[in-house]
């Protein structure tokens, strides 16, 4: 069971907001659909649901709120907008990196691909899908968790009728399971197919709450579209035809050369036509809303009465089987699905009540002192039977079911106003970053050409003689601030928070990634076996070209080659962190790599100078004395690598490295405390 209640956005500049005090629900076994039209507040109502935006108002997924969920992709699979992935990512590689990201086994990657027909599009582009199959993928996506809840806004956007066929059956199968279903669509005649309950919502208000029956006898009705270049003089034979007749006639100009006839049929339209000799380009039967565009100029024939008076459908009452639902182990024992032909229901949902009245019928409303609004005209129709209501107990601590669902009638203070939860970090952060990684190809793109510029390098450098072997198997030479293997760890490093702002797949509706712990340990972890991986595959490599050009006299094994290995490994990832934090702390690549550049051009030299003085102390024996403190016995080696850091830090560019990654750490943390992150 969804509830909805008090849905209310904030107010931006004065203007009204985008959703306005909206209550519904939908109940498990069905499908539920938001119908509006663009601009009307579906998708701001289904942010708010989701704790994505801030306003007024909660939702409850089977009794709990959202952030209450330990595990939300269990219960509520959500799809807005297009899937946000790598393009050069493959379909089923995006699914595993989403299922370590829920918390989920990875072959539910393969079960959700079979699930939405893309079985043999596993090995796929992300960036070559068509419409239709980036649509399937955001719907597997959404069921990777095997959630409860559904919540999709406009799955049906685009796509061809095939496609449009095959997702009306993907939804009726799941809600048919037992799942509940909640998406939006701007199109009437597609909610009528899709939906068991309509909910229309206009100008972020609650228009109407009907089962589908009832929204398709009195919301739509069929029409004969005419086209014709005399469209004035057809209207006027069809509306004198049909007042001499004492017919209902209803004829719409629509705009240009077309009408809508109400009440009529192809058959007695053609006819008149014919009679009076007026050309006809088009003579169709269709099905259109009934309500029709303010800017619509209508000409109605009546048999000498007034038009019938609009209809305003009142809240849902509920009952006795409604009551249970609201039970939060409504999943265990999902109500079944019903959809009658031609009958409302009457026995398992919310039925929907609609009264005539001797005026136009009118919703309180914002703006003005009585709150008139005028309902959506629909032809009167009979009152479906309901079963007499039963005492139901309140579906929210301290507030009944009317209360909720008639907020007018509310006695109690208003909610405060609530601001967006923030991202959860993913449930398998190391597992998820590995797979982000290695996903696509950019980590080896990135290893393939440091390794090629550093192998150039080092026989250039080493060609004259003069250079130390440790510089030349660093591929460092003077002109370049950095060594290829340094400035390539930390390119690393910045792709990885610098694609998660870009193609942000843990939260895809923010355009934003969790600055959470988890996901930070995870990130450093990884970026610092990468580049200790890229240094040692740099210094094996330089040093086999340089025995295979020069022999194996011209590169012997330095006698020092643990302190020189700490120190180098230290480099790298330094700058592999530096890259990454920058990066996480400014949302862009750019911006990491921007500051393992700032190292050694922009504060290395200020380092420098701050110590160009002699120093009068020596740290000779730090390795003995840090011995003597510690409580356990270290190895014979731990002095070598411990000095081998020290000098690293002696170094401008050691030391500049070491602030840097110290500021860009408080920047981290001050940035995500700023914005309400939870550690």
């Amino acid at each position: 069971m969804l509830q909805a209640i008090g849905l209310t956005s904030t107010r931006r500049r004065e203007r009204p907001p985008a959703v306005d005090d909206v209550s519904f629900e939908a109940r498990p076994g069905c499908v539920t659909v938001l119908l509006g039209a663009a601009g009307s507040g579906k998708t701001t109502a289904l942010r708010l649901m989701l704790e994505l935006e801030s306003g007024r108002g909660v939702t409850y997924f089977r009794g709990n709120v959202l952030h209450s969920i330990a595990h939300p992709a269990r219960e509520v699979g959500v799809l807005l907008g297009d899937v946000p992935g790598h393009p050069e990512r493959t379909v089923r590689g995006q699914l595993r990196m989403l299922c370590a990201a829920a918390g989920v086994r990875g072959s539910r990657a393969d079960e959700a691909l079979e699930a939405v027909g893309l079985t043999g599009l596993g090995g796929q582009r992300l960036g070559t899908l068509s419409l239709g199959m980036d649509r399937r993928l955001g719907l597997a996506s959404a069921m990777l968790g095997a959630p409860q809840t559904l919540i999709l806004d406009e799955p049906a956007k685009g796509l061809s009728p095939r496609e449009n066929g095959w997702l009306r059956g993907l939804l009726r199968t799941y809600a048919d399971g037992g799942g509940t279903v909640l998406c939006t669509t701007g199109d009437p005649k597609e909610a009528a197919r899709l939906a068991d309950r309509v909910v229309t919502i206009d100008a972020g208000r609650l228009v109407a709450d009907q089962d589908a029956t009832d929204f398709s006898r009195t919301r739509l009705r069929p029409r004969v579209a005419v086209r014709t270049p005399h469209a004035a003089r057809l209207a006027a034979v069809i509306t004198r035809e049909a007042r001499a007749a004492r017919r209902s006639v209803e004829v719409v100009a629509e705009s240009g050369s077309l009408l809508s006839v109400y009440g009529s049929s192809c058959a007695e339209i053609g006819e008149a036509a014919f009679r009076h000799g007026v050309l006809v380009h088009r003579l169709t039967d269709e099905v259109g809303e009934s309500i029709p565009a303010p800017d619509r100029r209508s000409a109605l024939a009546l048999d000498g009465r007034s038009a019938p008076e609009p209809t305003v459908p009142l809240s849902p009452v509920p009952d006795a089987d409604h009551a249970a639902a609201f039970a939060p182990d409504s999943r265990s024992a999902p109500a079944p699905s019903t959809r009658p032909a031609s009958a409302p229901k009457t026995s398992s949902g919310p039925t929907t009540h609609t009264r005539s009245a001797p005026a136009p019928a009118t919703r309180p409303g914002p703006g003005s002192p009585s709150g008139a609004r005028p309902a959506p005209a629909s032809p009167p129709s009979p009152r479906p039977p309901s079963r007499p209501s039963a005492p139901v107990p309140p579906a929210i601590p301290g507030a009944g079911r009317q209360a909720a669902l008639h907020p007018a009638r509310r006695t109690g203070p208003t909610m405060p106003p609530r601001l967006p939860r923030p991202v959860r970090s993913p449930s398998r952060p190391l597992r998820y970053e590995l797979r982000r990684l290695l996903g696509v190809r950019t980590a080896l793109v990135v290893t393939v050409a440091v390794l090629v510029t550093s192998v150039v390098l080092c026989v250039l450098l080493a060609r004259t003689g003069g250079t130390p072997l440790p510089v030349a198997l660093a591929a460092w030479p003077e002109f370049l601030p950095l060594p290829p293997a340094a400035f390539g760890a930390g390119l690393i490093g910045a792709l990885s928070f610098g694609e998660e702002f870009r193609y942000p797949a843990l939260a895809a509706a923010r355009g934003t990634v969790p600055r959470r712990l988890g996901l930070l340990l995870a990130k450093l972890a990884v970026t610092a076996a990468a580049a200790l991986l890229l240094a040692t595959l740099v210094a094996a490599a330089d040093l086999q070209a340089l025995r295979l050009v020069y022999g194996g006299e011209a590169a012997p094994v330095p006698k020092n080659w643990l302190s020189l290995s700490a120190s180098w490994s230290g480099l790298t990832v330094g700058c592999a962190w530096a890259g990454l934090l920058a990066a996480g702390v400014f949302r862009v690549t750019a911006a990491g790599v921007a500051a393992v550049l700032a190292v050694p051009v922009l504060i290395a030299p200020v380092v420098e100078k701050a110590l160009v003085a002699p120093s009068v102390r020596s740290i000779a024996g730090l390795p003995g004395r840090l011995r003597e403190l510690a409580w356990i016995r270290l190895p014979g080696q731990a002095d070598h690598w411990l000095m081998g850091g020290v000098h690293l830090l002696a170094q401008p560019v050691g030391a500049s490295l070491m602030l840097s990654l110290s500021a860009l750490i408080c920047a981290y943390l001050v940035k995500g405390l700023r914005r309400s992150t939870g550690w």
